[in-house]
């Protein structure tokens, strides 16, 4: 297990998917990087939980981890997208104490953005200038960000152009720092990765568009 403290009450942990797959086609729709991000974000009633994957090599220290940033707290599991569900049901019947619902509670302090044709729902911190995405918004191998790749969008109603659309609106959010699930986070500046991968998406936005 790696974990990672982005600011104090925000944390984001990376484990290997037991679905990867090395022989993946590249750019298909089963082809991702092995390892996967999960966040924690404190909050003073509650812990936060999205996408949470338990690591399987280091079970035992990561759940030792979480009780001491959880102890007697209600638990709120929140899930970007329905194949994120990952570890969700182990973990709410490991806080069903805590808390009499343990997932899709959404508390004050967390902002729920759906992407309405996409499937998926990011996540906004507004306390702590964090965007937490799921598929739709990864992080770019040079660094940055971008969309996820078309074959991604397969089963649902939307192309790349019109994913960017759907993220637009973001922009209008003051966000420092965006926390994928697939790829490294972007911790500083993170409005103008988006930015930059909503126009790498969409050809209407490149410097060399023709107007219409």
């Amino acid at each position: 297990m790696r974990a990672q403290e982005i600011q104090p009450g925000l944390y984001r942990w990376t484990a290997a998917h037991p679905e990867w797959n090395a022989r993946a086609t590249p750019g298909g729709p089963d082809d991702w990087p092995e390892v996967v991000g999960s966040v924690l974000y404190e909050l003073p009633d509650i812990v936060v939980l999205i996408d949470p994957l338990i690591p399987a090599g280091d079970r035992e220290e990561f759940l030792a981890w979480l009780d001491g940033l959880v102890a007697s707290r209600p638990v709120t599991i929140l899930t970007t997208i329905r194949w994120h569900r990952r570890d969700r049901e182990q973990l709410a019947e490991r806080y069903e104490q805590n808390t009499t619902r343990a997932w899709n509670v959404i508390p004050s302090g967390v902002e729920p953005h759906p992407l309405s044709g996409a499937a998926e729902t990011l996540f906004w911190l507004p306390g702590a200038l964090t965007l937490v995405a799921g598929d739709r918004l990864i992080g770019a191998p040079a660094g940055g960000l971008s969309l996820c790749p078309q074959s991604w969008l397969s089963q649902v109603r939307v192309d790349r152009p019109e994913l960017a659309d759907l993220l637009r609106p973001l922009l209008e959010l003051p966000i420092e720092r965006v926390l994928p699930s697939h790829g490294d986070p972007v911790l500083r500046d993170g409005r103008a990765a988006l930015a930059r991968a909503i126009a790498q998406a969409d050809p209407r936005d490149s410097p060399f568009a023709q107007p219409a």
